[in-house]
């Protein structure tokens, strides 16, 4: 592989810096560097970053290649800025034999765009009743430390007890889809006062609050790790930081839409601002904030979930819950977090990057820019200004709810092991 001399980044937002990548490796950092045959990249006034790493991506393959497939999903990743994402379990079939996670750990290595980890299911069919094969997943090519029914709440105690006592054994962790079925049922977005003026079914706060709080006292019980899906409200803050207070192995993320985005935009009745867990209110959104700044939720995670035009181009009722979120969304942390002075970009290499692949006990991805760690880099312009537009998405699918809005920054540069994926912005 060739040498790759990136000249002048800000590595973490810190004094410029030019580093040297050697095959898939960084080979040296300093200032005035120079390699004889290298292809400069010339980074003025742009920030190096580590490679991004999401906890929660879904690829839909096998069985929804109409919304994404693994080819298209990791292309949008690499657009986005990320080296590695986890691919959630809720396909067709289900991620919960080894087989399933290894053909979808296969097609990640075939593509090529960025490194593929899959998450399996904990319960068969992510059906709730019977643990799936945790064991066997782990031990399979894929290697699976990370489990969740996302999409679905483990509602049942005594089987989300036995799953974190059965990952224990290996050091995974459970991912949790906080949301108590029994008072969601019907609901069609964040219960309050603009659920009331609407006349559509609310979904309460105390439903992911409730599962959060049954779930950290659970982890502490059994010695286990636990790990909480896209938290959206300020109550679910309040649990995790007194959690954490204990000293418990409970972790949180946050999606960027949670981190922008409030209920009252549903008073369009546009579905592409559907999601699951639902847009909370503003008050929400500072809490989320905050805590991110304060370190209580430890990353944001995409949840970018692809959804054909036939899904979302509908009535509200009948329209699926989700949106694409991997090429927006350091934009968008860009916007909430960092102009807002909230963290710096170190906190959000920490946030993006550190964070996320210790959680997942991803190895090669996280790691510090400096040499001799892999070259799983990503190259942001923290000045560009554009304006949304999913006609140009690498994703399959177009459902942002970001159209037509005008967000700060750019990733020109995404580096997978010293290979460059994108160049300018653009797909290598």
């Amino acid at each position: 592989m060739s040498k790759i001399l990136i000249r002048g980044a800000k590595i973490l937002g810190g004094e410029p810096r030019d580093v040297l990548i050697d095959g898939e490796t960084i080979a040296e950092v300093g200032t005035g560097l120079d390699a004889a045959g290298a292809t400069v990249v010339e980074a003025e006034g742009q920030i190096l970053l580590p490679g991004l790493v999401d906890l929660h991506t879904h690829l839909r393959e096998p069985g929804r290649e109409d919304s994404e497939t693994v080819l298209t999903g990791t292309k949008a990743a690499a657009v986005g800025g990320f080296t590695a994402v986890h691919a959630m379990a809720n396909t067709f079939p289900v991620a919960d034999t080894a087989g399933v996670v290894e053909q979808v750990w296969r097609l990640g290595k075939e593509s090529g765009y960025c490194d593929v980890q899959p998450v399996g299911a904990v319960t068969v069919g992510l059906e709730g009743k019977q643990l799936a094969e945790l064991g066997a997943m782990h031990d399979s090519a894929a290697g699976v430390k990370v489990f969740s029914d996302d999409g679905k709440c483990v509602d049942d105690a005594v089987i989300m007890r036995r799953a974190l006592e059965y990952v224990k054994a290996f050091d995974g962790v459970v991912a949790q889809h906080a949301q108590e079925p029994r008072l969601t049922e019907g609901a069609q977005m964040n219960e309050g006062v603009v659920s009331a003026e609407l006349g559509l079914g609310g979904w309460p706060a105390v439903a992911e609050e409730s599962i959060i709080a049954r779930d950290v006292l659970l982890a502490a019980h059994v010695g286990s790790r636990v790990h909480i899906c896209h938290l959206s409200t300020a109550g679910s803050v309040e649990i995790v930081r007194w959690a954490k207070s204990k000293g418990w192995d409970v972790t949180a993320e946050v999606t960027p839409h949670h981190l922008l985005l409030t209920d009252e935009l549903v008073r369009s009745y546009n579905p592409v601002y559907k999601v699951n867990p639902p847009l909370r209110t503003e008050a929400d959104v500072q809490a989320l904030r905050e805590a991110l700044a304060d370190g209580t939720i430890d990353c944001v995670a995409t949840d970018h979930a692809p959804h054909p035009h036939e899904d979302k181009d509908c009535e509200w009722a009948a329209a699926a819950m989700g949106m694409v979120g991997l090429e927006t969304a350091l934009s968008v942390v860009q916007r909430t977090m960092v102009e807002t002075g909230l963290i710096d970009w170190a906190g959000v290499a920490d946030r993006m990057s550190f964070r996320p692949a210790a959680i997942g006990r991803l190895e090669g991805h996280g790691r510090p820019v400096s040499a001799g760690e892999p070259a799983n880099l990503t190259l942001v312009d923290p000045a560009y200004r554009g304006v949304v537009d999913p006609a140009g998405f690498a994703s399959r699918s177009r459902n942002t709810p970001y159209e037509g809005r005008e967000l700060p920054g750019r990733v020109t540069h995404t580096f997978l092991r010293g290979r460059a994926t994108v160049v300018d912005g653009k797909l290598a």
